[in-house]
């Protein structure tokens, strides 16, 4: 999957760029990656997308909606890199076909199968070291803390302690700043700041199911549909279920 590093400038500094001007953004493909993309874009001098494969269901559909975004704002520096490992240890139903992936549950406050063991970790790790190498002062990451599904690693205290693993594992004259821009917001916060931002949210990906049509029907989805519902706006992709039953 990383047939597109040659995208990436072979210098110590993104061409054209200044030192700390230049912001990594991981971008899944999602709802959120795309509006923490669009706050990057709307923030930083020079963007440079990192999306991570890691054996999930969806992953060629995921890779198609950053392939999409990166292209509307024009991002010419883009990392693809695959992290296998992560489906060969499984323990989600993302990445393990034998575990189901579960309807919906958004009353629930437990970690659902959808989580990745630890996988946040893993990307901040390779957009680190890609930052620091094309010495980049920031990593933006769209983590959601709350009104999302309860994973661990979404919790603003796992990047104030990666934040501190940064300081520590890089070079002396090395400076970059994890950035979460819509992790204390809800997920229709989210919605209307990708509205004002003009986010291109018709080219996301969230189904974590299906790559030919959005189910409907798993956490992602639901999750997703409830936000337009509460922002009071129409979601811009089709889906094969019903988003009606996801108004509470």
């Amino acid at each position: 999957m990383g047939g597109h590093d040659d995208r990436v400038s072979a210098d110590s500094e993104v061409a054209g760029s200044t030192a700390d001007s230049v912001a990594v953004c991981l971008v899944s493909g999602g709802m959120d990656s795309c509006v923490t993309a669009a706050v990057a874009n709307d923030e930083a001098a020079d963007l440079a997308f990192l999306h991570v494969s890691y054996g999930q269901r969806t992953e060629a559909r995921e890779l198609r909606a950053f392939e999409e975004i990166a292209d509307h704002y024009a991002v010419k520096h883009r990392l693809v890199v695959s992290l296998e490992h992560l489906g060969k240890i499984g323990g989600s139903s993302l990445t393990d076909k034998g575990i189901e992936v579960t309807s919906p549950n958004l009353a629930s406050h437990g970690i659902p199968t959808s989580y990745v063991p630890f996988r946040n970790a893993h990307l901040l790790s390779v957009a680190t070291s890609w930052a620091e190498v094309i010495r980049a002062g920031s990593v933006y990451i769209g983590a959601v803390a709350e009104d999302s599904s309860g994973y661990p690693d979404c919790r603003p205290e796992f990047y104030e302690a990666f934040q501190r693993v940064v300081m520590l594992g890089t070079k002396p004259e090395t400076s970059i700043e994890i950035k979460t821009p819509v992790i204390r917001l809800k997920k229709s916060q989210i919605v209307e700041l990708g509205q004002r931002l003009n986010a291109p949210l018709q080219l996301t990906w969230s189904c974590y199911a299906r790559s030919d049509q959005a189910c409907g029907d798993c956490d992602s989805c639901a999750l997703r549909l409830r936000a337009f519902r509460e922002a009071g706006v129409k979601d811009p992709i089709p889906y094969l279920l019903d988003s009606k039953r996801f108004a509470y």
